[in-house]
């Protein structure tokens, strides 16, 4: 089974004009990732009470659960790229058994992370400049292996955001993301502060509720590990909802049992396309732990407001990785069904549309760059880090536009199935770039945690200039990896090619880079 047509709300993005299919596609991503960012904001406000300690710990935690969270994103895009390319190729019964393999793979990728990452967790928030015996340390460590046992459930519904997006159906996810926010902001204020001391009581004038429940329970919270607690209960319900969905066929791809069997053909397919993309999404996640061990020289303070300044930068940015994540559809479809000019186009028409909509950005941040930052630090040096905070938003602040291109043009790379270019090209700019400029503006020359701030914002210039210079030879868009014909069996059918079909390319390795 493959769809249920009934309530597919997935966007044509193969006829007509292009930029209406793009925001169409690309809004409720961002908004979807909009509110992906509210969790770690909600985290941060309330964890914000707690004092500097408890925010520096959140910015040393999240420096390695970024980092892991970035091979689920990878493999996810594998899920996109092929659920597109089939759909735009007309093999649409191929794509219950492509969501199917692709959630089995990652969950069992997670489960195993998941344990090694729970045992390693010290060691590893050791590495990003957390001080053993600290109290920042001893919130990091208990925040982080929670995070570690819910990977499961954190990566299950980023699977089903993935699938349907390649589908072209990016609303389903959007709604239910709205859903686990709005139950995550409900919810964290109680799991970290408890009933005792609580600020949102207070400000719903539900005080004498507030004294009655602690009276009743004495619950002060789980502190910093709270913010863990509720993002893995409410992740887990929206991946549970998700996993229903597309059993029952109402989002347009459907599944069956047999489709979670593992199948090595497409197993392997997965992996040639996801191991790529893996290793480049997770290079802004290394970059950040590298940057993170070189702001640590400067002292928790500037940890803490560099942990502020990257969530920040993330929501400003965040136009850019919907219409990068709208890119993969409209490219992935586009040359799946031979049109590959259209696919240039839709390339170029994100690119128009994110400049005008980050220079606004830009504008913003840069004039109210203190207030934004205070609004997420109270307590013990709060005035320090809105300072330090204030001046990474200005200085990093200017390069905005150009890291947004950047992911764009990404966007189209990974759409073809050029993974491992986009791999190149992420390593050259958030490891090479960022850690060279980043440690020599910082070290060497002396300007610390500033030199940080400047070296990033230089390699956010430099990065968009190389890909956008490959990208115009334009041979990114000869490799289609899921090239099935009309003529192709059922799933799983062993006749025919990889997966079932006829082999691609007269049999060559449809996945070879350009």
């Amino acid at each position: 089974m493959s769809q249920g047509v009934d309530r597919d709300r997935a966007v044509n993005v193969t006829d007509g004009a292009l930029i209406k299919p793009l925001v169409a596609l690309s809004l409720p991503i961002v908004l979807t990732n909009l509110l992906h960012v509210g969790y770690n904001l909600a985290d941060t406000f309330w964890v914000g009470r707690l004092g500097q300690p408890a925010v520096a710990a959140l910015s040393f935690s999240w420096a390695i659960v970024f980092l892991v969270i970035s091979l689920a994103l990878g493999f996810s895009v594998a899920g996109t790229v092929l659920v597109a390319q089939n759909k735009g190729a007309g093999n649409a019964d191929r794509v219950g058994h492509i969501a199917g393999q692709t959630i089995t793979f990652v969950l069992l990728v997670s489960a195993l992370i998941s344990l090694v990452g729970f045992a390693l967790a010290p060691w590893l928030l050791e590495l990003v400049g957390a001080v053993p015996g600290t109290e920042a340390y001893g919130f990091a460590v208990t925040y982080t292996r929670t995070m570690f046992l819910g990977l499961p459930f954190v990566f299950g519904f980023f699977m089903f955001q993935s699938l349907l997006q390649g589908w072209g159906d990016t609303r389903t996810p959007l709604y239910l993301m709205a859903f686990g926010v709005a139950l995550n902001v409900l919810i964290d204020p109680v799991f970290i502060l408890g009933f005792s001391d609580n600020a949102l009581f207070g400000w719903l004038g539900l005080d004498g509720l507030a004294a009655t429940l602690y009276a009743a329970t004495g619950f002060e919270g789980f502190g910093v590990q709270g913010a863990a607690l509720a993002t893995v209960l409410t992740r887990g319900i929206g991946a549970a909802v998700g996993l229903w969905l597309l059993f029952s066929g109402r989002v347009g791809i459907q599944v069956s049992p047999a489709d979670f069997r593992p199948r090595l053909t497409t197993v392997r397919k997965l992996f040639r396309i996801g191991a790529p993309a893996s290793v480049e999404i997770s290079t802004k996640a290394s970059s950040v732990t590298i940057l993170t061990a070189l702001v640590a020289l400067a002292g928790s303070e500037a940890v803490a407001a560099y942990g502020i300044g990257t969530r920040i930068t993330s929501m400003v940015v965040l136009p850019a990785l919907g219409l990068a994540r709208g890119v993969e559809t409209v490219v992935g479809q586009n040359l799946g069904a031979r049109q590959v000019e259209r696919a240039k186009g839709g390339v170029f028409a994100a690119a128009g549309l994110i400049t005008a909509c980050l220079l606004a950005f830009t504008v913003g941040v840069f004039t109210f760059a203190e207030p934004i930052v205070g609004a997420f630090i109270t307590g013990t040096g709060a005035g320090a880090v809105t300072a330090i905070g204030a001046e990474y938003l200005r200085v990093v602040g200017l390069s905005y536009v150009f890291l947004g291109v950047f992911y764009v043009l990404q966007g189209g790379f990974r759409g073809s199935g050029s993974t491992q270019l986009a791999m190149v090209f992420a390593l050259i700019g958030f490891i090479v770039f960022r850690a060279a400029f980043a440690y020599a503006f910082s070290v060497p020359l002396g300007y610390g945690a500033t030199g940080v701030w400047y070296g990033e914002a230089t390699a956010n210039v430099l990065m968009v200039v190389v890909a956008g210079l490959y990208f115009l030879r334009g041979t990114w868009t000869e490799n289609v990896v899921d090239d099935a014909g009309p003529e192709s069996g059922p799933r799983g059918d062993p006749a025919g090619g990889s997966d079932g079909r006829p082999a691609p390319n007269g049999g060559r390795d449809s996945d070879a880079g350009p």
